[in-house]
């Protein structure tokens, strides 16, 4: 079951944070994620992809052309993994027992931002953070 988008005062999800599978699920052209991004750039709401998640994601080539034109959009985020953000993953992964640092690493971003997870995998993302709203795709 996905949970309700993040909701900001005036009602509407706060911005989206893109996981792995997400980023996958565009390359194929599925059209869930491919509406929900044309609703986010609708409403104006940001739309962020942590780095390790580019870094899990892309191989480059013309298969990735739909991720490419995603992260060469400037209204689209790529947060680092810095070293303060690189302690906060850890401790955190220690406190879930969750050993994949890159959804760690979304989770935590997308709890501070009050953003909903783009997802294919909603059971990796709940084993980090049983609050973390989730879209599936």
């Amino acid at each position: 079951m996905t949970r309700p988008a993040a909701r900001s005062a005036q009602g509407v999800a706060a911005g989206l944070t893109l996981d792995t599978g997400a980023l996958l699920a565009l390359e194929r052209g599925e059209p869930k994620i491919r509406a929900l991004l044309r609703r986010a750039a609708d409403l104006g709401l940001p739309v962020d992809v942590p780095a390790g998640v580019v870094a899990q994601a892309w191989r480059g080539g013309p298969r990735q052309a739909r991720v490419a034109r995603l992260l060469g959009d400037p209204a689209v985020q790529v947060p680092p993994l810095d070293e303060v953000t690189a302690r906060a993953v850890g401790l955190l992964a220690g406190k879930s027992g969750h050993v994949g640092i890159v959804d760690v690493h979304v989770a935590l971003h997308a709890r501070r931002r009050g953003h909903t997870v783009v997802t294919s995998d909603p059971d990796d993302l709940r084993a980090v953070d049983p609050s973390v709203r989730l879209a599936v795709v």
